[in-house]
C-alpha cells in the first residue's frame, strides 16, 4: 500500500494534467463554456424547489437554501460515480500504449469532479448570502472534513465502477438507473425526519447503511442549520468513506491486470 502510494505521488504530474485536460475538455465549444459549472446544478434546484415546495408542499423554510446546500455535493457525488465508470474505457489507448499506475485514472476524474464542486460552491454561499441565514463560523471549520469524507467515498466506488466497467460495458448504463434511484433514497429533497418518523426501525437502520445519507446531513447540519454536525454521523460517514476506498483499491488492483487484454 505504501509503495503504491508513493508511486502515485510520483504520477502526480500526470493526474494534475488530465485533471486540467477533463475541466477544460468539459464544456469545450459550449456558447455559454465555463458558466455551465453553475447553470446545471441551478437548473436542478429550481426544478426540485418549484416540485417540491409548491406542488408537493413540503413545508419546510426557505426550501430553496435547504435543497441547495445538499443537491450541489449530489451532483459531485453523482457525476463522479456514473461517469467515473468510465474513467478506463475512455482512456483505453492511453492504458495500451505506456505504463502507469492505472489508479491514475479514476482519481484524475474524481479530483476533476470535485473541482467543479468547489467552483459550484459559489452558488451555494451566494444563495445562503441571498438568504439572509447567515453562517456559523465554528461549524464551517468542518464543512472541508465532510467534502474530504465525501471525495474518499466517491473516489472508493469510482474505483470500483471503472474497473468493472472495462469487463462489463453495459454497467455504465446500469449505473445511469442506479443513480437516478439513488437520490430518493438519500436525504438531498426530504429532511431526514420524514424517514425516521414515518418508517419501521428496521428500516430506518436500512437507510443509514446509505453512504451518502450521513454525508448530506453533515452537509445540511453545517449550512442550513447552522451547527455542529453530529459526532456519530460523521464517524459513520468517515468508516464507510474509508472502508469504500479499501475495497476500491483492492478490486482495482485485481482487475487491472487484464486490463489490456479486456480493452
Amino acid at each position: 500500500m505504501v509503495k503504491k502510494i508513493q508511486e502515485l505521488f510520483e504520477y502526480r504530474e500526470m493526474i494534475v494534467s488530465l485533471v486540467r485536460k477533463d475541466l477544460r475538455g468539459r464544456y469545450k465549444s459550449s456558447a455559454l463554456g465555463f458558466l455551465w459549472t453553475f447553470i446545471n446544478p441551478l437548473c436542478q434546484i429550481i426544478v426540485y424547489t418549484l416540485v417540491f415546495s409548491q406542488i408537493f408542499r413540503m413545508g419546510i423554510e426557505k426550501y430553496y437554501l435547504f435543497l441547495t446546500v445538499v443537491m450541489i455535493p449530489w451532483v459531485f457525488f453523482s457525476s463522479s460515480v456514473s461517469g467515473g465508470s468510465m474513467a478506463v474505457v475512455s482512456q483505453q489507448d492511453l492504458v495500451k500504449k505506456i505504463y502507469f499506475p492505472r489508479e491514475v485514472l479514476p482519481i484524475s476524474f474524481v479530483t476533476s469532479c470535485f473541482v467543479n464542486m468547489l467552483l459550484s460552491f459559489v452558488v451555494v454561499f451566494i444563495v445562503i448570502f441571498i438568504s439572509g441565514i447567515g453562517f456559523n463560523p465554528t461549524a464551517l471549520l468542518f464543512l472541508p472534513l465532510v467534502m474530504i469524507i465525501e471525495y474518499i467515498l466517491a473516489l472508493g466506488i469510482t474505483m470500483i465502477t471503472s474497473a468493472c466497467t472495462v469487463y462489463l460495458r453495459d454497467l455504465e448504463h446500469i449505473i445511469g438507473v442506479l443513480m437516478m434511484a439513488w437520490i430518493y433514497l438519500t436525504p438531498v429533497m426530504y429532511d431526514i425526519s420524514y424517514v425516521t418518523e414515518n418508517a419501521p426501525s428496521e428500516l430506518v437502520s436500512i437507510f443509514y447503511l446509505n453512504p451518502m445519507t450521513s454525508i448530506a446531513i453533515a452537509y445540511r447540519d453545517i449550512l442550513y442549520y447552522k451547527q455542529i454536525p453530529h459526532m456519530q454521523n460523521l464517524m459513520v460517514a468517515v468508516a464507510i468513506g474509508i472502508g469504500s476506498l479499501i475495497i476500491g483499491s483492492v478490486v482495482f488492483a485485481k482487475l487491472q491486470k487484464n486490463f489490456v487484454e479486456e480493452l
